[in-house]
């Protein structure tokens, strides 16, 4: 069982399962009709983040990051869907790192993000992946942070297949369940149930198994530091206790400890990372034409 420790959206408790098998952890039953509940107006992806010198940081990181899989993209113009991009952050950096990217898209659920989103030239669907229909392929799609979030993943992958242009790049980052902070916290509270915007989560045997319904192909799965799960599970273990106070105006993601704690546990991943599975997935998928 496991509340919503983070945004405070529902007072309920959730029930999540564990295939002991396969390592895949989910939520039942899933809350699909809850939407606008346990997505609150301050959710973090449908803010625009002020512009601190940790988020400065975090440009610099994530252009360096995408300009490696740009690099890959053997064309002259780069057409680019972010599934869950909420305000186009991701794709405002994306135009600053490379001048081939051309039209951008983003498929997503709140109506407020939707404005931010089209003033800064980005198109927008107000929905989800699965109804959003477009003759468009795309050279890049982004799922990041998305596919946990979804009540059938696999339906969700096949619908990025069909949108994706051949030799194109499908990006997803998603929690791993063979980490040690989700086996560390699993009986009490593990920050990677997002809980309940999380609904199924996999680890990479898991993830491998589903991929099998589909024909694309793993280009490259690396492992990624789980700072923020690190933080969601160690301050909702202090909220618990009573000795910090978190709620529905001040959630974890702002309060003043997340930084601190994600910035040590960030440094921790990042060590033990050649020897160890930490509690994030970068996978990189390809079509089969680009094989």
């Amino acid at each position: 069982m496991a509340k919503d420790y983070e945004y405070h959206s529902v007072n309920d408790d959730f029930t999540y399962y564990h295939c002991a098998d396969c390592g895949t952890i989910f939520i039942y039953p899933i809350p699909l009709d809850r939407l606008k509940e346990i997505y609150p107006s301050n959710y973090y992806s449908f803010v625009n983040a002020s512009k601190n010198i940790v988020v400065k940081i975090k440009e610099l990181l994530d252009k360096r990051f995408f300009k490696k899989i740009l690099s890959g993209l053997n064309t002259n113009k780069i057409d680019v869907l972010d599934v869950g991009g909420g305000t186009g952050w991701i794709l405002d950096v994306l135009k600053k790192t490379d001048s081939r990217i051309g039209f951008t898209q983003i498929a997503d659920i709140d109506e407020k993000a939707r404005i931010l989103a089209e003033q800064n030239g980005h198109a927008y669907f107000e929905g989800t992946i699965e109804e959003f229909n477009t003759d468009k392929r795309f050279h890049l799609i982004l799922m990041l942070n998305l596919i946990e979030h979804v009540a059938d993943p696999l339906a969700v992958i096949q619908k990025a297949e069909t949108l994706l242009h051949p030799g194109g790049i499908i990006v997803i980052k998603t929690p791993n369940t063979d980490s040690w902070d989700a086996r560390l916290f699993r009986k009490t509270y593990w920050g990677g149930l997002h809980s309940p915007r999380h609904w199924v989560i996999f680890s990479e045997k898991s993830f491998k198994l589903l991929l099998q319904s589909t024909r694309l192909k793993i280009k490259k799965l690396n492992y990624t530091q789980g700072a923020p799960f690190w933080a969601f599970s160690i301050i909702a273990a202090l909220h618990r206790k009573g000795v910090i106070r978190t709620s529905a105006q001040r959630p974890i993601i702002f309060h003043w400890l997340f930084a601190p704690i994600s910035a040590l546990f960030a440094f921790f991943d990042f060590i033990r990372k050649p020897f160890a599975k930490t509690s994030q997935m970068f996978i990189f998928l390809s079509n089969e034409e680009n094989q």
